[in-house]
């Protein structure tokens, strides 16, 4: 384990890409050593089981590094929920990442689990060993008016078992510093790691923005103003940033960092260069 926390995210590929790329963004990522990686899901199909599952299996069993599987709740049932945690079992997840999922127009939720608070106090009661991650969002979820009003929901996922939290991608640390002051005033006492998804394009930073509600700050904009139409220069910029980031991170004893790969391994190989000399090693 490291001190702090480093992990990683991948996601399974898009319904019509190539399967093999996953499994290239996991070679690329082979020697960084993170403490676990997590699997994305999409939105509840049997596929989307399967292939979460899969990859999980072949990260846990091929290349012997701690797995997480995401879980969503909107479109799920409890038997899908059964069937998932059953497969994550035979994977070797030693947790899951229990989300309510977006909406997805033209699609009717299940309504089995609301909220992710639902699907943790569910997996909780269903599966006691398997260790329960959330989501919270430092710069506050889009569908709630403020801050506190979603630390309060926060508390609730903790309340319902989530034992660990991965914070949503931001670029502002001041606003992630200012998250966790108040999550830790409302009670909420369990490891928090902080998101990074380093700058690699204006397209990426335009989705996610757009996606999760998240700012722009100033030192952001101006590389994308500069190096916008060069993407070679902007994302050794967002190298450099994202580097930064963790480093004043570490230096405020942050729980952990979880550093969004996007599947791409070499910015993620990179990034850890740049910092690995920052983490300890613990037993």
């Amino acid at each position: 384990m490291h001190s702090p926390i480093f992990s990683l995210e991948v996601f399974p590929p898009k319904p019509h890409a190539p399967v093999g790329t996953i499994y290239d963004a996991l070679d690329g990522l082979q020697g960084l050593d993170p403490d676990f990686i997590s699997v994305t899901y999409r939105h509840g199909t049997h596929a989307d089981r399967v292939k979460t599952a899969g990859i999980a299996h072949t990260i846990n069993f091929d290349y012997h590094i701690p797995v997480v599987a995401h879980l969503t709740a909107l479109y799920s049932s409890r038997a899908t929920v059964d069937e998932a945690l059953d497969l994550f079992r035979e994977a070797g997840v030693f947790g899951v990442l229990a989300l309510r999922g977006d909406y997805v127009e033209g699609n009717e939720p299940c309504g089995d689990f609301e909220h992710a608070s639902d699907l943790a106090a569910y997996i909780s009661k269903r599966d006691p060993e398997m260790q329960i991650m959330g989501a919270c969002y430092p710069e506050c979820h889009l569908e709630c008016s403020c801050l506190e009003e979603d630390v309060d929901n926060l508390k609730k996922k903790v309340d319902a078992g989530v034992t660990h939290l991965i914070t949503q991608l931001f670029y502002d640390n001041e606003d992630f510093y200012r998250f966790l002051d108040l999550a830790r005033a409302k009670g909420v006492e369990v490891p928090i790691e902080a998101g990074i998804m380093p700058v690699r394009s204006v397209k990426s930073i335009n989705n996610m923005t757009k996606r999760n509600g998240s700012k722009v700050p100033p030192a952001v904009q101006r590389m994308v103003d500069k190096w916008g139409d060069d993407v070679p220069s902007l994302q050794q910029a967002g190298i450099v940033y994202a580097s930064e980031q963790i480093a004043d991170l570490v230096a405020h004893g942050v729980d952990g960092v979880h550093l969004y790969t996007m599947n791409r391994p070499a910015l993620a190989r990179r990034i850890w260069a740049n910092v690995e000399s920052l983490f300890t090693i613990t037993q």
